[in-house]
């Protein structure tokens, strides 16, 4: 902390630290360094709302829905291991995956089968599958691009395995992957129900790596939904229904990159750990001066309402929102700083407790950009030693390549880059 917040002292400075250590000790390694936790996910929050049906995405197009639309109210974020131990089998999979993901964000009857046979849907969302605005969005690691499949020269030009910056804490079975795989749509059994159906039909090809079930709440009063540190999350971000907006910060679209990206979107996934108690005991002015706004209204600290731009130009000296908060370091909003904006689609999460009775809950922190490095890593460094890392811990995630969309029915993910 800087001067420019309220006034701490070095035996408080000495206790977060300590704090901080104690709730990510024994007990969080428990319970987030094993596989079993990862493959056992979370469970989505009985604050959940019940949303009405939801208009349905179009599942073909230049881009995948899951990218440039609004966050929906459930979501399980997955990271899988590639099995498939050819190209053939490979592209075998990826056509598997389209295949799938069309039908259930189609919507429809399952395919009849004999009474002997196994059963061609798991029947949890009755006898046919609705639909209900599912988006599944797929993106590929860097992994993928090793020796197995003969891609190394068709690998994305700026993708690579996320780095651990400072003030993370990593633990590798929560981390990277060959594929990804996010299923959202607005209630939960149908996430659920997707996620079964494609697991099931891939199994041999691909295998779980780690996985994360997270959800939004409704606008409460109003505006953008909240985060577990009760402040409003993605206030800021670039309006990419501006076709002009989005070319420049989201999709990618040349650049020297390889022609199969064009449509394509990088994406970052963080899993960050909120300790949430801790923070629970901070004064309301101390966290408002962290992020810079108003926790009721979601108002920059000079400003009224959610959206206002805030006037840094005007508050040199951070006097009013103070020079270390959140929205400053993260968006200076200069113009040297401009294209370093990216689009960001956040969710909570909860997984009950660890093995102390601490709280283990947080946030799937997942954006998209044109370029990881001017972008994401750009502002991630920036973030650096930011009075927030008290009380958050980033434990997993990982860098990946959000697939072109599927331009019509006879095409599917990734036949551009294994064509």
């Amino acid at each position: 902390m800087t001067d420019t917040h309220e006034p701490t002292g070095a035996g408080d400075l000495r206790r977060r630290g300590f704090l901080r250590g104690a709730a990510l000790g024994v007990g969080a390694v428990g319970a987030v360094a094993g596989g079993a936790a990862a493959l056992a996910g979370g469970t989505a929050s009985a604050a959940t709302p019940t949303p009405s049906a939801s208009p349905r995405p179009a599942f073909h197009g230049p881009h995948q829905a899951g990218v440039a639309e609004p966050v929906t109210q459930s979501t399980a974020f997955l990271s899988f291991d590639v099995t498939a131990t050819d190209r053939r089998e490979l592209t075998e999979l990826l056509h598997t995956v389209t295949e799938r993901a069309r039908f259930l964000t189609t919507g429809g009857t399952p395919a009849p089968v004999g009474i002997t046979d196994s059963l061609s849907d798991s029947g949890t969302l009755g006898p046919r599958v609705p639909g209900d605005g599912l988006m599944v969005t797929a993106g590929v690691g860097a992994s993928l691009f090793d020796d197995r499949f003969g891609l190394k020269d068709r690998k994305p030009l700026r993708l690579g395995t996320m780095p651990a910056f400072p003030d993370d804490d990593l633990r590798p079975a929560w981390c990277h992957g060959d594929l990804s795989l996010q299923f959202s749509a607005p209630h939960p059994d149908t996430v659920l129900h997707a996620l079964r159906d494609v697991t099931r039909n891939t199994r041999g090809g691909m295998q779980v790596r780690w996985r994360m079930d997270g959800f939004t709440s409704p606008p409460r009063p109003s505006g953008t939904p909240r985060n577990h540190l009760g402040f409003k999350d993605g206030t800021a971000n670039p309006d990419v229904a501006d076709p002009a907006v989005a070319d420049r910060l989201l999709w990618v679209n040349g650049g020297g990159e390889p022609a199969w990206t064009t449509g394509g979107s990088y994406q970052v996934v963080r899993l960050i750990r909120m300790l949430v108690e801790f923070w629970d005991r901070v004064s309301i002015i101390e966290q408002q001066r962290m992020f810079g706004r108003n926790r009721d209204t979601g108002a920059p600290l000079d400003g009224v309402h959610e959206f206002d731009t805030p006037k840094f130009s005007l508050d040199p000296t951070g006097d009013i929102i103070p020079l270390d908060s959140h929205i400053r370091v993260a968006n200076p909003r200069t113009a040297a700083t401009d294209d370093s904006r990216l689009l960001r689609r956040a969710y909570n999460y909860d997984q009950g407790m660890d093995s102390n009775g601490n709280l283990d809950m947080g946030l799937i922190f997942v954006c998209y950009q044109q370029d990881l490095e001017r972008q994401f890593a750009t502002v991630q460094k920036r973030l650096a030693g930011e009075p927030l890392v008290d009380y958050i811990s980033p434990f997993g995630g990982g860098y990946f390549f959000a697939l072109p969309g599927v331009r019509d029915r006879s095409d599917w993910l990734g036949s551009g880059l294994l064509a």
